[in-house]
């Protein structure tokens, strides 16, 4: 909690103590969740910069720079997860919005070079509703294509 109070008041200019006491408990609260013990497990991984050139059949390589919120590597396969803050998250990943699932399509599929012999797997946490929407297999090769 002083972490998160410390953080916020170098970067929350404007928030109210109350704003910021409801932030903290919203975070603490998310990281304490049994459902997501493995996203937060010692070993996993926050912001990891992710750089990489896919090859696409028939397309211009695709260049993908950006930031993994949680990336989780154990012996059986990666867990990919974004954060997302949306108020009104979608109900299935299949109303996912495209560019979200897209993003993430494009992570795995750089992830998927370094960790060849394991599964790559992707979700999007939502932190207003504090659920977590994995995106199918399926789902991602089809936004990738």
């Amino acid at each position: 909690a002083r972490a998160v109070l410390g953080y916020l008041a170098r970067n929350a200019d404007g928030w109210s103590e109350q704003e910021q006491a409801a932030l903290v408990d919203q975070v603490l609260g998310l990281i304490a969740d049994p459902r997501f013990a493995a996203v937060f497990a010692p070993g996993s991984r926050a912001e990891v910069s992710i750089v990489g050139r896919l090859e696409r059949p028939g397309q211009p390589k695709a260049l993908v720079s950006g930031q993994i919120d949680r990336l989780v590597v154990t012996p059986t396969d990666v867990l990919i997860v974004d954060f997302k803050t949306n108020h009104a998250p979608p109900r299935t990943a299949a109303e996912a919005p495209r560019g979200y699932v897209r993003q993430l399509a494009l992570y795995r599929a750089v992830l998927a070079r370094l960790y060849p012999q394991l599964p790559v797997r992707a979700a999007l946490l939502w932190t207003e509703t504090t659920e977590i929407m994995e995106i199918s297999a399926s789902a991602l090769d089809a936004a990738l294509a």
